[in-house]
C-alpha cells in the first residue's frame, strides 16, 4: 500500500535534510500532476466512466450484475488497507475470497467484519509468509488441494523498511515480499488460472498493485545483485524498486500468456496515495504544511482500491494484458518499466535465483 508516510518518515530516518524532504515531497507531487492535472484533482471521468474520486463499490456495481456465479479470488495483503476493502468488496459482489495471512487472527477479524456486511460470503483462510518460499510453496499445495477454481489473483501485499532486513532465503526483506513472493506465488498458480479458464470459459486475470514510485527507479540502480543484497540500503528506494519490478513482470508474463494463448490476462495497478493515519513523528510549520498540501491529494482506502476491482471484475477490461492503470483507467509508467529487454532480464535472474534457493 502506498502510505504517504512510508515516503516522507524514512527521509527522516536516514538523516536526509529538510531541503531533501521537500525536494522529494515535489518529485511525489510532480508525478502526480505529470498528466491530466485537473481530471485528478476534479476527479473527472476518464474512458473507463470514472476517476480519482470513485469508490471500489461504485466501479463494481454494475459488474454484480454481468459477474458469472462462482467466482473465485486470492487476494494478498487482504487483513488490513486497500486488501481488506478490495476483499470487502469483491465478497460483495458474490466472489468467493480466498486471503493468505501470516496472522490469522487478523484476517478472521477482516473475514468477520465481511460477514457482518454480506452473510452469504465464502471466505477462506489460509496461512502465509510473503517472504518465504517455504511458506509460499507450502500455501500453493494447500489451496490446491481444495480443489477449488482460481478466476482472480491480487496480488496485493507490500511491505516497507526502513531498516535493511533480509528473509530466511538471505533476500532483502522489501523486495523478497513485494516482488519475488508474489512471482512465485503467481508461477505456482498459473496453470490453475488457465485450466480454470479453459474449463469455465471465463477469463482469468491477475493484477500486481504497484505505485507511481515505480518511476522513481533510474536505469542505472537498478540492479539484481545489488537489491537483493544491497551495501547501501535506503527504505524508499527499495520500495520503488520493488514496485518497479512488480510492472515488469507484468509485461512479461503479459508477452508469455498471449504467445501461450492462453485466456488469463495480467495488469498493474497504481493505487494512489492512500489517506491513511499518518503518524507525525516531526511538527513544525513547514511539515505540517507539506502534510496538510498533501491530504487536499490523498485517497480514502475504498478510492484507492478502485482501481484494482474495477480491473479484476470490469467487462471494459476484458483482454486487456500488459497495462497499467490508475484511477480506473489505461495510464503511462515509466520508459523503464515499459522495457521488454529489462522485463525479460529481471525474469530470467528472478527464475534462475528462486530455482537455485528452492534447491538448496
Amino acid at each position: 500500500m502506498d502510505y504517504i508516510q512510508n515516503i516522507i518518515n524514512p527521509l527522516y530516518v536516514r538523516g536526509f535534510s529538510l531541503l531533501k524532504l521537500v525536494s522529494r515531497f515535489v518529485e511525489l507531487l510532480s508525478c502526480i500532476f505529470m498528466k491530466e492535472t485537473l481530471r485528478y484533482l476534479a476527479g473527472i471521468a476518464g474512458p473507463s466512466g470514472y476517476g480519482s474520486n470513485a469508490t471500489a463499490e461504485q466501479v463494481t456495481v454494475d459488474c454484480s450484475y454481468l459477474l458469472p456465479s462462482h467466482l473465485t479470488a486470492i487476494i494478498t495483503g487482504a487483513t488490513s488497507g486497500i486488501g481488506a476493502e478490495t476483499s470487502r468488496v469483491l465478497a460483495k459482489r458474490g466472489v468467493r475470497i480466498v486471503i493468505p495471512a501470516r496472522n490469522l487472527r487478523k484476517a478472521a477479524e477482516v473475514r468477520d467484519k465481511i460477514l457482518q456486511e454480506s452473510p452469504n460470503a465464502k471466505i477462506i483462510l489460509l496461512e502465509i509468509d510473503l517472504s518465504s518460499f517455504t511458506s509460499i510453496k507450502r500455501f500453493c499445495a494447500e489451496f490446491l488441494s481444495l480443489g477449488l477454481p482460481l478466476n482472480i489473483l491480487i496480488n496485493n501485499a507490500g511491505v516497507f523498511s526502513q531498516k535493511l532486513e533480509f528473509s530466511e532465503e538471505k533476500i532483502e526483506m522489501t523486495f523478497a515480499t513485494n516482488y519475488l513472493g508474489h512471482y512465485l506465488l503467481t508461477e505456482m498458480l498459473l496453470e490453475k488460472m488457465i485450466e480454470t479458464a479453459s474449463q469455465s470459459g471465463v477469463e482469468g486475470r491477475i493484477i500486481n498493485v504497484s505505485s507511481v514510485i515505480h518511476s522513481w527507479v533510474k536505469r542505472d540502480s537498478f540492479r539484481f545483485n545489488q537489491i537483493i543484497n544491497p551495501k547501501i540500503y535506503n527504505g524508499t528506494r527499495a520500495y520503488a524498486q520493488s514496485k518497479l519490478a512488480n510492472v515488469l513482470h507484468v509485461k512479461e508474463m503479459a508477452r508469455q500468456l498471449k504467445a501461450r494463448n492462453a485466456r488469463v490476462t495480467i495488469n498493474a495497478v497504481h493505487p494512489g496515495i492512500v489517506k491513511t493515519g499518518i503518524v507525525r513523528a516531526h511538527k513544525g510549520f513547514i511539515t505540517d504544511s507539506l502534510y496538510f498540501i498533501a491530504s487536499k491529494l490523498l485517497k480514502t482506502i475504498s478510492q484507492g482500491a478502485s482501481t484494482t476491482c474495477y480491473v479484476a471484475l470490469s467487462p471494459k477490461t476484458e483482454g486487456i494484458s500488459g497495462r497499467y492503470f490508475a484511477d480506473c483507467n489505461e495510464s503511462t509508467c515509466s520508459s523503464l518499466a515499459n522495457d521488454e529487454h529489462e522485463a525479460k532480464k529481471l525474469w530470467k535472474r528472478t527464475t534462475t535465483l528462486i530455482q537455485r534457493r528452492l534447491r538448496q
